[in-house]
């Protein structure tokens, strides 16, 4: 096959791709290197950006099987929306990470968005520090080209967010650290960003520290992160995009209260979007099939859900609708799958057509091969037998001299199990704080209430 005039790929690049693949994980850098079909896929989810960064917001689910590339497709977004100058923040819900919890997995969700934001300039994460600064310096420019008082141009910039949930504190804590820069103070600054974090855990604290009355928790973390797509904009970014994987841990929780305030807030959070209160901000949402469809535990089970996510029933027969919130991720063709490989033997030789460890005829046996052990769901779930063929190119790489053909059949790919339909281990406590009701005050408890919710 011809695969036109090879681009040269740089080392850290290419041993990024490879480690990650090998290891079964998206990569982080790298994705347009193999990145094959799904186009119209793509081209709506850059619509998508597009509305962003006109100021509207967008609500996607993205809909794959097990293995079919849904994270990677998230990661591939994800960078596009960095060239558009946007800003991401990007986490996998776990036991530990979900959208409500009655032990403070909101809270630590938000605190891995948050941990994860990137920009352009710090692809990698751990970007809030540098968003933060780059706002206060503009700030600090304008009121030395206008000969005002800095503060006074926060106010100005911070008057519409102080008219949100969470804004003022939100607002202060900002000018806080314009006071440690000013006043070379580095744990003034720490402790703004600390708490922008939602590293503080008490009241107490933030009152003592930052002179703000609230912190970031499990109630109100969404409401912060409107408010930080608004900030985003300020400092010169185009947007906000939120990137959450493995939504299926949801599906898996064992107990419909737990399940269902977190699809209420997933609920709350898609009216947002559709309705327009939640503007310069997208959500791209990774889940199976089994976590949209499943009646008894997947959205579907909440009638509101099933109302707004409910597919355009003219989109058959190979009809397609891509403007709705839920987005099918179709299955590789066997001809992607081919020019994925192409793409990967390209990536393992850095570029070179020199160094190509396999001819074109090797592709299409390994091929011939994982199609007699386990059919066609080496195309449609290829991350085992992606892990194969890189394991293949590894062993030629480090043994000159041996033939491809001499080892094609020591090949072993298996059909990858499902993890996602094991059930999550039942939680302590489940009763979860619902999205519309009030918070605890701190060192309350009701202990008739939790005792009825105990297993």
């Amino acid at each position: 096959m011809n695969e036109g005039r090879p681009i040269v790929i740089r080392e850290r690049e290419r041993d990024a791709v490879l480690q990650s693949l090998h290891a079964g994980v998206v990569p982080k850098t790298g994705q347009q290197y193999i990145q094959v079909g799904r186009a119209g896929e793509l081209e709506a989810l850059v619509k998508d950006i597009d509305r962003i960064v006109d100021g509207g917001s967008t609500f996607r689910f993205i809909i794959g099987e097990f293995g079919s590339g849904k994270s990677f497709f998230l990661m591939l977004v994800r960078a596009v929306a960095l060239e558009r100058k946007m800003v991401t923040l990007n986490a996998d819900l776990s036991p530990e990470r979900r959208l409500l919890g009655s032990g403070g997995q909101a809270r630590s969700l938000y605190g891995e968005l948050v941990s994860n934001m990137a920009t352009r300039a710090k692809p990698d994460g751990q970007a809030l520090a540098s968003v933060v600064e780059r706002f206060v310096t503009s700030a600090n420019e304008e009121a030395q080209s206008r000969s005002v008082d800095t503060n006074q141009i926060f106010n100005e910039r911070f008057e519409r967010l102080r008219e949100m949930v969470g804004g003022y504190d939100f607002a202060t804590v900002i000018q806080k650290y314009w006071e440690g820069f000013e006043q070379n103070n580095a744990e003034l600054q720490n402790n703004a960003i600390r708490w922008l974090r939602g590293e503080f855990t008490t009241k107490t604290e933030a009152r003592n520290t930052l002179g703000v009355m609230t912190v970031i928790d499990n109630t109100n973390w969404y409401d912060y992160l409107k408010l930080l797509a608004k900030f985003v904009r300020m400092a010169g970014y185009t947007g906000l995009l939120v990137c959450l994987d493995e939504l299926v841990n949801l599906y898996k929780l064992n107990h419909s209260i737990s399940r269902n305030n977190n699809y209420e807030q997933l609920l709350r959070m898609l009216n947002d979007s559709l309705q327009g209160s939640a503007g310069g901000i997208g959500w791209l949402l990774g889940g199976t099939p089994e976590f949209l469809l499943d009646p008894r535990r997947g959205l579907y089970s909440y009638p509101a859900l099933q109302s707004r996510l409910a597919e355009n029933s003219f989109a058959v027969g190979g009809l397609v609708d891509r403007t709705g919130p839920v987005l099918r991720l179709a299955s590789l063709s066997s001809e992607d799958f081919y020019i994925l490989l192409t793409k990967l033997r390209n990536v393992y030789a850095r570029g070179n057509e020199t160094k190509y460890l396999l001819p074109d005829e090797a592709l299409t046996s390994f091929m011939d091969h994982c199609a007699q052990r386990i059919g066609d769901a080496y195309f449609r779930t290829p991350r085992n037998t992606i892990k194969e063929f890189i394991n293949l190119l590894s062993v030629l790489d480090q043994n000159p001299g041996i033939s491809w053909e001499s080892i094609l059949n020591d090949v072993r790919v298996a059909p990858e199990a499902n993890p996602d339909l094991v059930p999550l281990p039942d939680d302590p406590l489940i009763h979860d704080q619902s999205p519309s009701s009030p918070a605890p005050s701190l060192g309350e408890s009701n202990d008739d209430e939790l005792s009825s919710f105990k297993l």
